[in-house]
């Protein structure tokens, strides 16, 4: 079964009833601090946690709201705090129907929930066919005919039971047993005795366990075993270390009697070997450490009594960097990759669980991480949502999948107390900031930047490279290739800067460039060659393609009058013409415009704009404008 809906009222911050939608794979919570997430998430683990947990039971004072308590206490009223509602699967349906027989089961959802005062979990929703289940049951015996038809005319399980017994024949006492054994695997206070044996045999002991994490539950790089054995460690840390010993199959009580080490670290080396595995299939950031584990004997005086001593173990763990050779505390090294270690030891106790299924909530996962590991860690989620349900709480852009935004909810504090919805919904810039920079960054990821990249200076560029591209390959001439996305920096000075970030991402680029005017920009690139951040041969130059020119734009590789004539054609209102007899040919196209119409620089981006507008084919242009454009996109396309 899969958790389907929850509605959560009264509980903390909630003080109106919230209705949520969950998905079957992973559902996101997205809000600012304090808004109500961990609340919600909270709430959830209550109703089912997975192991017996203080932390984790329903109590009137601290999770009713505050402002309400006295009323409500003095109140005769109770509340429903949380209401989950499940939905069968097919397998679990089967496997029902084997045991009561078809078409028993008259539902696919059912609600479990729990009240305050009453301290009760309920079932609702829960609906069976008696006198079909009776009608299966004794189908399997031959009984006496008038029997079988007293018994068929039963409306309930236990009318069964009262039938004159001068009646029975011996097959009759097996119905009787199993009807006896029905009520006995039920839960006694239900009026239906066979929907109280579907809720407890079948619903209950089948009904996901919610495991709640959250950053707190890492692990420390020092373990005195004597005060974990006693619990005089945090909470958190003692959950974390008991489940490590319990991965490795190890009794702390064998360890502190024990004088030899070699078989516990031996353990505690092949359950680590284990983990890191399974972290580094997903940790891309470092993968060069090593677990290594060590345990010590401390002497120390009795407090009570200086003369006498008495002895402490402690397991001491440390990450070894295997390219500087040298070993840290595990709390010392970041708390990244603290909180995958500690996160896959605590989940090993979830995995080793084969009998019962599981409902995942994170709260804040990878909070500490890099924005890449956060990438690594929602794909690792996303392995994981095959097998189990997944709620996880962010304020993170980078752990809300863009293409799946159907499973965000936002959350939000009011005056009326925190409030779960829609994301299309809301309209709280704050809390919609994570899935804005989330889909930014898709956008910018997939419609401007691909595997192959080709960096050019502005718009301008992108619109002429693009219009001759077209232009060529309709007429069976060499265009841009497909799987090359063109890139506008905006403008010479962000050349290096975009080099180095795409390059830090393992794309491939090349750059198309106007000549450097600025001798500050052309020694950043030539830095860069020099670092061997990209290849000289991976940055070209314009006037590469016209050799008569020492120095050129893109606009240059126009023949002065076809350049013109898109010039004119836009300019035609606010400048006079210009005839290809004002100009020098052995001379860069555009400072030469600018001087004519005494300007210090005209906008470029109209002119290229103008001419996607106008509908031209290649006669409006000569063949060395052709030519030009053709012998570019042939260089270019050899680069990559």
């Amino acid at each position: 079964m899969y958790l389907k809906n929850v509605t959560v009222n009264k509980f903390k911050s909630f003080q109106t009833l919230q209705n949520v939608h969950i998905e079957k794979d992973i559902t996101t919570l997205v809000g600012m601090n304090e808004s109500g997430k961990t609340s919600f998430l909270n709430s959830l683990a209550k109703i089912n946690y997975f192991t017996d947990d203080k932390d984790f039971i329903f109590d009137i004072t601290s999770d009713y709201p505050r402002k309400e308590l006295v009323k409500f206490q003095k109140s005769e009223d109770d509340v429903e705090v949380v209401n989950c509602t499940f939905e069968l699967d097919s397998v679990l349906i089967k496997n029902i129907e084997l045991d009561l027989g078809k078409d028993v089961i008259l539902f696919k959802e059912f609600n479990y929930s729990y009240k305050y005062k009453s301290k009760k979990s309920y079932f609702t929703g829960v609906k069976v066919d008696q006198k079909k289940y009776i009608e299966n049951l004794l189908s399997k015996y031959e009984i006496n005919p008038e029997l079988k038809e007293l018994a068929l005319n039963q409306n309930n399980i236990e009318g069964l039971l009262s039938l004159d017994e001068k009646n029975e024949d011996e097959n009759y006492k097996n119905v009787k047993k199993e009807i006896q054994r029905i009520k006995a695997e039920g839960y006694e206070n239900w009026d239906n005795k066979l929907e109280s044996y579907v809720g407890k045999k079948w619903l209950k002991a089948n009904m996901p366990k919610f495991w709640y994490y959250d950053d707190y539950y890492s692990l420390a790089g020092r373990i005195n075993l004597n005060e974990l054995k006693s619990n005089q460690l945090s909470s958190e840390k003692t959950k974390t270390a008991k489940a490590l010993f319990e991965l490795a199959d190890i009794s702390i009580d064998d360890i502190i009697n024990s004088n030899n080490y070699e078989r516990f670290i031996a353990l505690l080396e092949a359950s680590s070997n284990e983990i890191t595995d399974q972290i580094f299939k997903y940790w891309s950031t470092n993968k060069n450490l090593d677990i290594e584990f060590k345990i010590d004997t401390l002497t120390k005086p009795n407090p009570q009594n200086p003369n006498q001593i008495y002895n402490e173990k402690v397991l001491d763990i440390r990450v070894r960097s295997q390219i500087h050779k040298i070993t840290l505390p595990l709390d010392k090294r970041s708390k990244g990759f603290n909180w995958f270690f500690a996160f896959i030891i605590w989940f090993s106790k979830i995995q080793a669980d084969k009998s019962s299924k599981y409902i995942l909530l994170f709260d804040e996962p990878g909070l500490n991480l890099h924005a890449s590991a956060q990438a690594d860690l929602l794909k690792f989620l996303e392995d994981l949502s095959e097998n189990y349900q997944i709620i996880f709480t962010t304020h993170s852009p980078f752990m809300i999948d863009s293409e799946h935004l159907e499973r965000v909810r936002t959350v939000v504090e009011t005056e009326d107390g925190s409030i779960i919805s829609d994301s299309l919904q809301e309209k709280d810039p704050n809390t919609l900031f994570p899935l804005q920079a989330a889909l930014g960054y898709d956008i910018a990821q997939n419609l401007f930047i691909s595997k192959n990249d080709l960096l050019v200076e502005g718009p301008a560029d992108l619109l002429y490279l693009i219009f001759f591209s077209n232009l060529l390959e309709m007429h069976s001439r060499v265009g841009l290739k497909d799987n090359i996305t063109i890139v506008p920096v905006g403008g010479l000075d962000k050349v290096s800067t975009f080099i180095s970030l795409l390059r830090g991402s393992k794309l491939n680029v090349v750059c198309l460039l106007d000549s450097f005017s600025d001798q500050k920009g052309k020694q950043k690139v030539d830095d860069l060659i020099k670092d061997k951040i990209i290849k000289e041969k991976n940055i070209r130059f314009f006037d590469e393609f016209i050799p008569a020119l020492s120095k050129a734009d893109i606009e240059d590789l126009f023949v002065a009058s076809d350049y013109l004539k898109l010039f004119n054609e836009t300019f035609n209102n606010e400048f006079k013409s210009i005839q290809s007899s004002e100009l020098d040919s052995k001379k860069s196209i555009i400072p030469q415009i600018n001087k004519l119409i005494g300007k210090e620089r005209f906008n470029h981006y109209r002119v290229a704009y103008r001419l996607t507008q106008l509908g031209i084919s290649k006669d409006y242009f000569d063949e060395t404008t052709l030519k030009n454009f053709e012998n570019v996109f042939k260089e270019i396309n050899k680069l990559f």
